[in-house]
């Protein structure tokens, strides 16, 4: 084997020397062909010998951990990269001869062969050595056509072309399989960050998924002309109107003795004047324009404390806008008032136009709808909100946007 090596070694030899330049264009791609195919069957030789050596326990007899351990400083390999040759090689090696054969022959790819081999590896018992030979064949066959993304897809049905009477009771139970996997391994993490960010991560089974997508979608779409966040950011906005409109329901079990909700400690002089952050009862801090947002309907718990913050008193939970006037605020303005937004009523909440810290009041001549993306903006400062004389807000844009600064109002709630 030395030797074809050797002489394989002694082709690519010259294959660097020759004049790419001097090829015509079907002769460059008749290389191209060649140089993969060959590729291809030299890595398939390669885990032949990774197996061998794997099989003699060679990398433990000479003090290495495992296999993965000793090709990772033997080839100069990253960890990963040893592992995932180590897995390849036992897979192929479990593959039917046939799988073998195509892939030293060029016929197959590597990873179409591992594909293959693992397509074979999970036909049902049932199915018998006769029917896995057939799938067999069929997929081999197909890799003349198919790239390995393709040719896994075709391999989860090929029970169909090959047996099926076995089809629809094996794809029930690789159904049940993998329902039962995705169900063991769901979760949901909150992960801390220095820089004041919180990473969620997890998985979801296709039932949870299902759900989440049916209920962040709605909202995943540009909230108007000025609307510039990237489809990421649309989706964690919309994750956090999902979870605002599920507080707003009062329906959620109760959390210690207290409905659901976002308790904020800042002094009424620290709120108005903006100049200093909020502390939520995790211990989490947020920015004063990120209190005053979350003020403007939020509700208020007053609370008296002496010199040293120890609570004196707590009077009744009020809330800014609910009732009549969230009623009436509804019936005004339809949804978001912000203009070009088609977001409905139940994604919103009440705005002060002058906000209540600074004094205005909470009245339906002093709000405006707003949903979560332009409250933000809004509270951002670049647009003004003004009541005009029918009693409906108008928006003035920023004088980067219109220097004249032309009010515009949101038509598409309108009803009359």
């Amino acid at each position: 084997m030395l030797r074809a090596l050797a002489q394989a070694g002694d082709a690519v030899d010259d294959c660097a020397q020759a004049s790419l330049w001097a090829l015509s264009d079907s002769e460059l791609f008749a290389s191209l062909d060649a140089a993969h195919v060959l590729a291809q069957r030299l890595a398939a030789a390669q885990l032949g010998l990774v197996r061998e050596l794997d099989s003699r326990g060679l990398a433990t007899a000479q003090g290495a951990s495992s296999t993965a351990v000793w090709l990772r400083e033997r080839l100069r390999l990253t960890s990963r990269s040893a592992r995932q040759l180590v897995q390849l090689a036992s897979t192929i090696d479990a593959a039917p001869p046939a799988v073998r054969d195509a892939m030293f022959s060029g016929a197959m790819s590597v990873e179409q062969g591992r594909v293959v081999a693992e397509t074979i590896a999970a036909l049902p018992l049932e199915a018998g050595p006769e029917v896995a030979d057939k799938a067999t064949q069929l997929l081999v066959d197909w890799a003349d056509r198919f790239d390995p993304t393709v040719l896994s897809r075709l391999g989860e049905r090929v029970l169909t072309h090959v047996a099926p009477d076995l089809a629809d009771q094996a794809e029930l139970a690789a159904l049940k399989r993998a329902a039962e996997r995705a169900e063991a391994r769901r979760h949901v993490t909150l992960s801390e960050q220095q820089n004041g960010e919180v990473r969620l991560s997890g998985n979801l089974d296709t039932e949870t998924a299902s759900l989440l997508r049916e209920a962040i979608d709605p909202l995943c779409a540009p909230a108007g002309e000025h609307d510039d966040r990237s489809p990421g950011q649309r989706r964690a906005d919309a994750l956090g109107e999902i979870c605002r409109l599920a507080l707003r329901t009062g329906e959620l079990p109760d959390n210690g003795g207290d409905r659901p909700q976002l308790v904020v400690t800042v002094s009424l002089d620290e709120l108005v004047n903006g100049v200093r952050a909020g502390t939520l009862e995790t211990g989490e801090t947020l920015t004063p324009g990120a209190i005053r947002r979350l003020a403007c309907d939020a509700g208020v718990l007053p609370a008296v404390l002496g010199g040293n913050s120890q609570v004196l008193d707590v009077g009744r939970q009020r809330r800014l806008f609910n009732g009549p006037l969230r009623r009436a605020l509804v019936l005004r303005d339809g949804g978001c008032a912000f203009p070009g937004c088609d977001r409905p009523s139940r994604w919103c909440d009440g705005h002060n136009v002058r906000h209540w810290a600074d004094g205005g009041a909470t009245a339906l001549g002093n709000a405006a709808l707003l949903c979560g993306y332009h409250h933000r903006l809004v509270h951002r400062g670049d647009w003004t909100i003004r009541i005009a004389s029918d009693g409906r807000p108008d928006f003035l844009p920023p004088n980067w946007l219109d220097p004249l600064r032309t009010p515009r109002r949101n038509v598409y709630h309108r009803r009359c």
